[in-house]
Parts: structure tokens; sequence; C-alpha cells
């Protein structure tokens, strides 16, 4: 039995996570709707589920990750209309923005990224199935899951069926039996895309494709689920109404959901336009420091997006950046022979991975990061030994363990004066330091410093201070950084 417990949304309740096989897990997450940029709510949930992905490869599973594309869709197709092009060829180019965005954010690439427009021999099939199990039924061209039909619906949200009918209507032209009943397929209309099937010219309902895709990929029943909280009804439910009832099966065993990210305490949603683009984000703090945002707090619980926000965690990663390259100029590529300081790296790895084990709590295991660094500095400050050569082994079997952590969180990835000094070129354009003029007096510092004329190059250095700039002598060269 696995360590890791996971709170799962059907029962309520953390659970001990039991993969149907062994050593290896399915997870399928829904992916974006692609008619437009993904926003910054989005790429909260996209980032939880692959450091999930990312945790479970660590603790040794074998995961099949599968992460869709709705490619065809009501809001794809009227998001074309206004923009004067094909429906498909609209899709296919926010696929492609996508990726360039999920690139930037260090998103690792799901093993399998299904397209619903690839998928229609198979979504077409459950239908059939749905239909013949009697739970579906065909009306002028569209095809109705019968919800009366199926006595589970609503385990997941909990919703009240007699609530639900009193409020739920019709949509423009649906021609179905109850009101709670949903489309499985829609018929044609003209100018939209269509394919063939039994009940004529059409295309998928939203909900049945997740179904085809999962099913085709993971299996009739897998191991997790996930997606944001407001997918659980209907989305989600009707993925289990439907998939439960044309394979007769359980569909997943484990539901996870990543809670809202709010911004000016209201839900982000594309709906209430209400959106920050996850690329103009980008554009504000390094891709780094936002994973560090959406990871601060435990991926269940809402998160509140401001400006303040994005700048304390980049700030955060400045300071730990800053303390790798410490850590680097001090020990890397030096021999220092074996054996490291009780208590170093043994300790911090098993607490993070015990605070990961308990409903994936990245947040948690940020703090953990915290004190491991914090031995750092004291290492490198004030050490509590006087055997360099072992305060030397520490550190590097430290710097060694923050390298293995961060092929979980997806931080920590980059050469740690790069990302510095991408993190100051950002900051000298916000606050308008003329950088040309920083170097020259660099420059003229070093040579002052060359021929020891030590007042000068302290009168240069608080120059520079006056400008908002500290200077900082490391074994590659002096570099600067913006002063906070």
């Amino acid at each position: 039995m696995s360590a890791i417990r996971v709170y799962n949304t059907m029962s309520g309740q953390k659970e001990p996570l039991q993969p149907l096989v062994p050593g290896k897990i399915g997870i399928y997450v829904c992916g974006p709707t692609v008619y437009s940029y993904v926003h910054i709510g989005n790429a909260r949930s996209f980032t939880s589920f692959d450091t999930v992905v990312r945790y479970l490869r660590y603790r040794g599973f074998v995961v099949n990750y599968v992460r869709n594309y709705t490619d065809v869709d009501d809001k794809i197709i009227n998001a074309a209309k206004e923009k004067g092009e094909p429906a498909q060829e609209l899709a296919a180019r926010f696929v492609r923005e996508f990726e360039a965005d999920a690139k930037a954010m260090h998103l690792l690439v799901p093993d399998h990224s299904p397209k619903v427009t690839e998928t229609i021999p198979e979504i077409v099939d459950l239908v059939q199935k749905l239909i013949a199990n009697g739970v579906a039924y065909e009306s002028q061209g569209d095809v109705y899951f019968e919800v009366g039909k199926w006595p589970g619906y609503a385990k997941l949200s909990k919703r009240n069926l007699e609530d639900m009918q009193a409020t739920e209507r019709a949509g423009s032209g649906e021609q179905k039996r109850a009101s709670l009943d949903f489309a499985l397929w829609k018929a044609a209309k003209p100018g939209e895309p269509s394919w063939d099937s039994p009940w004529g010219k059409g295309r998928p309902g939203w909900h049945i494709e997740c179904s085809a895709m999962a099913s085709k990929f993971l299996g009739q029943t897998f191991d997790l689920h996930g997606g944001g909280l407001d997918l659980i009804f209907p989305h989600h439910e009707n993925e289990i109404a439907q998939s439960e009832a044309g394979f007769k099966c359980t569909f997943c065993n484990v539901w996870m959901h990543g809670g809202f990210l709010d911004l000016d305490g209201a839900k982000m949603s594309k709906s209430l336009g209400n959106v920050v683009r996850l690329r103009d984000a980008l554009q504000q703090i390094d891709a780094e420091g936002l994973r560090y945002f959406f990871l601060s707090t435990h991926y269940r619980s809402p998160l509140a997006f401001s400006d303040k926000s994005l700048a304390d965690s980049e700030s955060r990663m400045e300071y730990f950046y800053e303390t790798l390259r410490k850590v680097d100029d001090r020990v890397g590529g030096k021999d220092f022979g074996q054996g490291a300081l009780h208590g170093g790296p043994e300790k911090w790895i098993a607490q993070f991975e015990e605070c990961v084990d308990d409903d994936f709590n990245f947040a948690g295991a940020l703090g953990i990061l915290s004190g491991l660094f914090a031995q750092l500095n004291e290492l490198m400050d004030k050490p509590p030994v006087k055997d360099k050569p072992m305060v030397g082994r520490t550190l590097q079997s430290l710097r060694a363990s923050v390298v293995r952590l961060s092929t979980v969180l997806g931080l920590f990835e980059d050469e740690p004066l790069s990302w510095l000094r991408r993190r100051r070129d950002r900051r000298v354009k916000a606050v308008g330091i003329d950088a040309d003029k920083v170097e020259a007096l660099l420059a003229d510092r070093k040579a002052a410093r060359e021929r020891k004329d030590f007042a000068a190059s302290d009168q240069l250095r608080d120059q520079l201070k006056a400008m908002g700039v500290e200077s900082m002598d490391t074994p590659q060269g002096t570099t600067w950084k913006v002063l906070a």
C-alpha cells in the first residue's frame, strides 16, 4: 500500500492511494477548451496536477498521464464566428498557444494529449452503448443521456435532484425529455464542424468527450481524475454517469479537485470577465516565481491573486536562488571527501516526503524547503563546526538535495546567476534604472579596485547604492542587483 493519502471528493475524506495495478497510476486531467488564451486560474490547476504527477514519479510510480484538448465546442464555434475564421483553425491555433504557455510554465508534456476531433469513433461507440443500455435516447438528430434512468446521478456533487429539476431549463433548440437530461451528441447546424454518425451529421456534447478519451488511454476504470472545483457539476457528474452506465463499472477511484484562484475577492473566470492571461502574468513574474505562488497554498484551498502576492513570491525565489549562487561559489566543483554533518539532507528529504504524502501538501513542503535553505545559509555564515571539509561536504549534499526536490516542484531548474539576471532585468525595466550607466560605474569600480584605490571604489559603490543598485563580487566576476 502506498504511503500517500489523498482527499477523494467522492468520499469526502482522505484515503490511502491504492492503485489498480501496484506501482502504476493512471491519471486524467481535464485540459483546456482551446478558444482563447489560458488564464492564471487555469494555470494554477494545470500546475497543481503537473506537480502531483512529478511527485508520483519521484515516489517510483509508473504514471500514465493524460490531459485532453477540447477542440470542438460551442465556445470555440462562437469565438471563430466573431473572429471570422474556421473553428478548427482557431482551435488548432490555440492548441499551439497553450503548448507555448505550458512550456513556459515548466509543465510536463503528458503521455497522451488527445483531442476531441481525433476521438470521434470512440465517442460514437460510447453513445451507442448508452442507447443500447437504455439510458440514452435520440431526438431529432440529438442524443441525450436520460438522468432519470440512472439512480447514481449526483453522487459526486451530492446535489438534490428535486431542487435541480425545479431550476433547470432546456436550452434553445434542445429536444430533451426532462430538464436534467444532457446532450451526448448534437445534430449539425449550418456552418459548424460535424461528423457522420448513426443519428446523422453532428458533433459530440461536452461531457462525453472526456469519458471516451479517458477510457481510450487509461481503461474503463482508472486511478485518479483531476480538475477544478467548477468542473464537479455538471461536467464530472455527467462523466461518471455516462461512463458507468456505458461500461457498467466504476469510472474512477479517486477524484481530485483544485481550489479557485480569486481576483479582488471574486472567482476568476472568463465568463465574468475578470481574468489575467497567463502570458501577461509571465511578463511580470518569472515562471518559477509563478509556480511558487501557485504551490504556496494547498491545491484544494482558494488562492488570492494580487500584484503584491506575485512580488512576494518572486522575492522568495530570489532569496532561494541567491542562496544557491552563494553555495555554488563556495563549494561548486570542489572535492571535500565523503561524509556530511548528521541530520543534514536526510532529515529534510524525510520531512518533505512526509508532508507531500499527506494529500500532496506542497505548501507545507515549501516550508520544509525553507528550513533546508536556512541551514545552507547558516553553514555559510555561522558554521556550527570548524571542520571546513565537513561543512563543505554538507553544503554539497544539501545542494544535491535541492536538485533532487526540484524535479518534484519544477523549481530551481535554472542556473542561479542566469535566473538572478533575468529577475534583475525585469526590475530594472520596472523601476527605470539606467543599466548602461550601472555597467559603466561597475567598470570604473573594477578599475579602481585593480589599482587598489579603495576610496574611489567605495565612493563608486555608494553612488551605485544611491541609484538603487547593489554590486556583488563573485568568483565569476562582479554582478549587481536592484535593491528592494
